[in-house]
């Protein structure tokens, strides 16, 4: 349809049902004398405004009906390659002009006619830890006929600023935001934001005066907000405020057990097991039946404070009373039995984890074969892989690497490598580097060639690890000339060598001809050198 005659039928629709004023008021064109509705918390996923994600935020002019060509080809022609190319452009432009008001104002001019959110939210995104920059551009954008910013632009500016800690400019990015378009832009995620980023710069009084401002806005000061306000408290560790606030507002909302949950956890993260005990025995003494999640912050509090005995009983008390423990509390029990050389009962544990209805995942079986092929019961560590393909539960680059560390012979690695490509596991640069580690120190240098060779045909390296684990194994075998042109191979590729490398080169130079000068040699001064075309290495040239 032609997009006048679909404007004409917006129209004509809206004029019988009435929809179309409501549709307008909403995106902000019409005032309202009305007081807003009381909102609720709602998921801040879905689009502020009712329409399909692709149609860009924008206000037409008073001259311009919904109708109008100009609005329906802005709103249809907004796609993604074209929002990357545009998104690009500027910011070509904000690189090379910088915070300048006036200078920017006259560069982004060509923008103007294409300038929608999704443009604007890109650029900000892009601009996260240059916040002068992001919100001079922000604030160009807002000047622009015919464009007003969203609620997704307006909340990643927000959290531009307090992320840098600029409160003062984060608050009045707030409140200007034009009271019509309150209803479009301001959402529940922003209060979020703004709560988080608050509690992150210990404003712990204005984060809860931004969480009662929610009814200025028309949401509800409701449990849901109050334990978002926890949340951000506690993850910065101002549990105690979030405690006392807890304990005072509970006339105003109840203390249910996810508001516990949120104290208990805080206090965990803290690291403060005494008062993390403390709460969780208010929790017990209480009515509230505690949850997957309060048995699991508790042990997993218990286990790094180093009372796995605590911890393990606990977990079998869960079973007593008939509730379930999930993969993940299993897993931190595991993991503390083994870290405790507690083998056997982790395997116990293990075993009756099928039974009872809890199905073991990758982690499980990664810390269980890890442990195990520290004592080297390899018979064990193979049986764990067999039951892990049979039961679909395939091994990752760690399962495998774990056992490759234990490799005694070249055959070894190979049989693994060809099981990681039958389990459909792609190696990674880790991998690799680690099987590069195991040839050199083998001195198996078919190997070391066959390795490096994949490493560049498949794009995961040689990275600067892979050289140098090349320089420090040449140099234990005594090959310093070796050592030296895969050293200064690394250099060329702009690769910066760690420390004990540079030091490592330094005294190969000293023993060499007594020159303490990092990156020169014999081999590198005297000699020239030659880039060999198929290694892509530096060799001296005779």
């Amino acid at each position: 349809m032609p997009p006048l005659r679909l404007a004409s039928a917006v129209i004509s629709s809206g004029c019988r049902t009435a929809k179309l004023l409501s549709v307008i008021r909403r995106l902000g064109v019409l005032g309202s004398s009305c007081p807003p509705p009381v909102r609720r918390n709602a998921s801040p996923g879905l689009p502020p405004v009712g329409l399909p994600p692709y149609f860009p935020q924008r206000v037409p002019q008073s001259w311009h009906v919904l109708g109008s060509l100009r609005f329906f080809h802005a709103t249809a022609r907004a796609s993604e390659g074209s929002t990357d190319f545009y998104a690009g452009e500027v910011l070509k432009v904000l690189k090379s002009i910088g915070e300048n008001d006036g200078e920017l104002g006259n560069a982004l001019r060509q923008f103007e006619g294409v300038m929608d959110e999704d443009v604007v939210l890109k650029v900000l995104q892009k601009q996260r830890s240059n916040w002068q920059v992001a919100l001079t551009f922000f604030n160009w954008a807002a000047e622009l006929p015919g464009y007003a910013h969203g609620s997704r632009a307006y909340t990643e500016m927000l959290d531009i600023l307090g992320r840098m800690k600029k409160g003062r400019h984060m608050r009045q990015t707030f409140d200007a935001i034009p009271e019509e378009r309150h209803q479009v832009v301001v959402t529940n995620k922003m209060f979020s934001v703004l709560l988080n980023r608050y509690a992150g710069a210990h404003k712990v009084q204005e984060a809860i005066e931004m969480f009662y401002k929610r009814k200025d806005y028309g949401f509800e000061v409701d449990l849901v907000g109050f334990q978002i306000l926890l949340m951000s408290l506690c993850r910065y560790k101002h549990v105690e405020e979030a405690e006392a606030l807890f304990r005072e507002k509970k006339d105003e909302f109840p203390h249910v057990i996810k508001s516990w949950n949120i104290i208990l956890n805080g206090w965990c993260v803290k690291g403060s097991l005494r008062d993390a005990q403390r709460i969780w025995n208010e929790i017990i003494a209480s009515k509230l039946r505690p949850d997957l999640f309060t048995y699991g912050t508790f042990i997993n509090a218990l286990t790094k404070d180093g009372r796995i005995s605590a911890a393990v009983k606990l977990f079998n008390s869960m079973w007593e009373k008939g509730i379930y423990p999930d993969v993940a509390i299993c897993n931190c029990i595991i993991d503390q039995l083994c870290f405790k050389k507690r083998i056997p009962e982790a395997l116990e544990i293990f075993g009756e984890m099928n039974d009872r209805r809890c199905q073991a995942d990758v982690a499980t079986y990664n810390t269980l074969i890890k442990h195990l092929c520290k004592i080297n019961r390899m018979e064990k560590v193979y049986e764990l892989l067999d039951e892990m393909e049979s039961k679909g539960c395939s091994p990752n680059n760690r399962t495998y690497s774990y056992i490759l560390k234990m490799a005694k012979k070249p055959k070894d690695v190979i049989a693994l490598m060809q099981r990681m490509e039958e389990s459909g596991c792609k190696l990674d640069s880790d991998t690799y580097n680690l099987i590069l580690n195991l040839y050199v120190s083998w001195k198996y240098e078919k190997g070391v060639q066959e390795v490096w060779d994949e490493m560049e045909r498949s794009g995961s390296g040689p990275d600067q690890r892979s050289f140098t684990i090349m320089v420090h194994g040449l140099h234990s075998q005594g090959k310093l000339d070796e050592a030296l042109q895969y050293y200064t191979t690394m250099k060329s590729r702009g690769m910066i060598p760690e420390p004990r490398t540079r030091i490592l080169v330094k005294a190969i130079h000293m023993k060499n001809d007594g020159a303490a000068i990092e990156d020169q040699s014999p081999s590198t001064t005297r000699k020239k050198l030659k880039l060999d075309s198929q290694t892509r290495l530096f060799h001296v040239d005779e």
